[in-house]
Parts: C-alpha cells; sequence; structure tokens
C-alpha cells in the first residue's frame, strides 16, 4: 500500500512509519520540518498548508498530529477539519491517532474518561481538544475516516510485544483492571487496521490483552 504518514518525526508517527517500512509497504513521511526518517519518501509542508495534490495517490492516510500547548490544543480540530475538506470524496482513508480521554466509562456514552473525578485537571484540555477534533471526523462526509483511542495508559517507552484487542466507544480494561498500551504497540495496531477494509466511520480503542 501507500501510505502516508502526517508528523511522522513524532513519537507515535515514527513508530507507526517505522512498522509501516517493516511491513513492505511504500511510506511518505510528512514533517513540518525536516527530520531525519527512514521513509523512502518525504513531505516537508505544515498540515495546513496540505492540499488535495499532495495527498493524492495514497491508499491510507494515517495523522499523527499532536499539539500539547494552551495556544497550540485548537489545533486538534482545526487540522482535522482542514484534512475533512481536502480529502472530501477521495478513495483514501483516513487514520487518526487519537485520544482516550474522550473514550466513554458508561454504557449510556453520556460520561467520558476526562470526566472522571480521578483524570488529572492538567489534562482536560488536552482531552477536550481531541474530542473536538474526534466530532469534527462525525459530522464529516465522503471521507474514510478511523479514529483509534489508545488506552487510558499510553505508555511512550512501553516495550512492544504484547497481545492487544480492539474495543468500541467505552473505556475497557484487561482482567486485572488495566488500560494500557505502549506507542510500539499501538503503531502494531494502527498498521493492523490500516491494511485492513473495517472500522471506516468509527472511532474504536486498543489496549494490551
Amino acid at each position: 500500500m501507500k501510505i502516508a504518514v502526517i508528523a511522522a518525526n513524532g513519537k507515535a508517527g515514527s513508530l507507526i512509519t517505522a512498522q509501516a517500512l517493516k511491513r513492505g509497504h511504500d511510506v511518505t513521511a510528512i514533517m513540518r520540518k525536516d527530520h531525519e526518517t527512514p521513509a523512502p519518501h518525504i513531505v516537508i509542508k505544515d498540515v495546513f498548508d496540505l492540499t488535495s495534490d499532495d495527498l493524492a495517490g495514497f491508499d491510507v492516510i494515517i495523522d499523527a498530529f499532536g499539539a500539547w500547548s494552551e495556544d497550540t490544543l485548537p489545533g486538534h480540530s482545526k487540522h482535522l477539519a482542514h484534512l475533512v475538506d481536502i480529502l472530501e470524496g477521495s478513495a483514501a482513508r483516513l487514520l487518526v491517532v487519537g485520544g482516550a480521554g474522550s473514550l466513554y466509562v458508561n454504557p449510556e456514552h453520556t460520561l467520558t474518561v476526562s470526566q472522571s473525578e480521578d483524570f488529572p485537571s492538567t489534562l482536560v484540555p488536552l482531552a477536550e481538544a481531541m474530542g473536538q477534533g474526534l466530532q469534527v471526523l462525525r459530522q464529516s462526509q465522503g471521507v474514510k475516516w478511523t479514529y483509534l483511542s489508545p488506552a487510558a495508559d499510553f505508555q511512550a517507552d512501553g516495550r512492544e510485544g504484547h497481545e492487544y484487542v480492539i474495543g468500541g466507544e467505552e473505556l475497557s480494561t484487561d482482567a486485572n483492571g488495566a488500560s494500557t498500551i505502549s506507542y510500539a504497540d499501538y503503531a502494531r495496531a494502527m498498521l493492523d487496521v490500516a491494511e485492513g477494509n473495517e472500522y471506516i466511520g468509527q472511532r474504536i480503542s486498543v489496549r494490551n490483552a
């Protein structure tokens, strides 16, 4: 497959890029600034400057965009609105690295992880910003999107190799009550989703089994 990875130089993006190359895909790294990458093709461009032509011809576009400071948090929804606009009607699938804060903790889907009492208050703005990005996708038409939320404990330096399970919109835990996954295993799950043809127009989640 021809795969483009947006923000391919980030922690999640670089692992996703490496996983895609490991599987023999034709990978293009899209980065705002020039960074070292093993990808054979590179596009140096801000996500907000991407055009339909830039993303033409790809089977899958994996969006690993991240924004963390208060003034950049609106970028989560704004960049997805831009991607939706330039991908409308495209045959390409858009897979988005999502957040866990917007997962539901009740079957009625009225309470999210970020609204729970024990959720760190410092992370609420980020969770809300990422949740707003998800709403942009939900309201889109003509875009084949999938939003993949990680487990509650998303471990940047965790090792690869654990079995994982794909879930739905509700936070789930293993037999010990834990909800964890490493960035490396998340990247593996993302490529499994990319290689399949399921979950179009859905938000799904992934955690260690």
